[in-house]
């Protein structure tokens, strides 16, 4: 029998304490269980130029699987392109899916750490949800990430970051991720 004791990251016990009570309050749920969460976080990156050079692929896993802490894998083309020379499961991108721990770990140094690296910073769009509760980040550079090392990185990519609820509209899923963290940029006028 193993003593290892695993502790909550800080963003599931915020979500149960902190998270869970606000959104019953503003949307009068009847139990815990209506109220929304989130369940996983995808993060996908196309790779330009990836037909033509195969290593491009290997560093665009090895910086996903860096940023994240779980292995990405390639993401592979669906149907041929002849003016693209692209041939049915050629690999184009990388992709990963978290949930669980890893989830709430990475969704907190998205928050506390790479955003705030971002260059003019305001705040990020919250017209990006896709009406099923579902949002949508797009990263326009891996470099600000502190698990990329600068020197290392040979061409500035970007990545969608996708963030998936339970919840039922734009406005829950709205209120959970801002509840969470996420810096949007019109939370002032939303609130008065």
């Amino acid at each position: 029998m193993s003593t290892t004791t695993t502790t909550n990251p800080r963003l599931a016990d915020k979500y149960k304490k902190e998270v869970v009570p606000a959104l019953m309050k503003k949307f009068s749920y009847k139990t815990v269980m209506q109220a929304p969460k989130l369940t996983k976080i995808c993060l996908n990156r196309g790779v330009n130029g990836a037909v033509t050079d195969k290593k491009l692929i290997d560093i665009a896993i090895d910086e996903l699987s860096n940023i994240t802490g779980q292995k990405a894998v390639a993401t592979m083309s669906k149907k041929d392109i002849s003016n693209f020379k692209l041939r049915k499961n050629m690999p184009i991108g990388a992709k990963v899916t978290l949930r669980g721990v890893k989830m709430y770990e990475f969704l907190d140094r998205l928050v506390s750490v790479s955003l705030p690296r971002v260059r003019d910073f305001k705040g990020i769009n919250d017209k990006a949800f896709d009406g099923r509760g579902n949002y949508t980040l797009g990263i326009t550079e891996q470099i600000i990430f502190p698990e990329i090392d600068i020197d290392k990185v040979n061409k500035i990519t970007g990545l969608d970051i996708t963030f998936v609820t339970t919840a039922k509209s734009n406005e829950e899923a709205f209120e959970l991720l801002r509840e969470m963290g996420m810096p949007f940029k019109n939370i002032k006028k939303s609130e008065n």
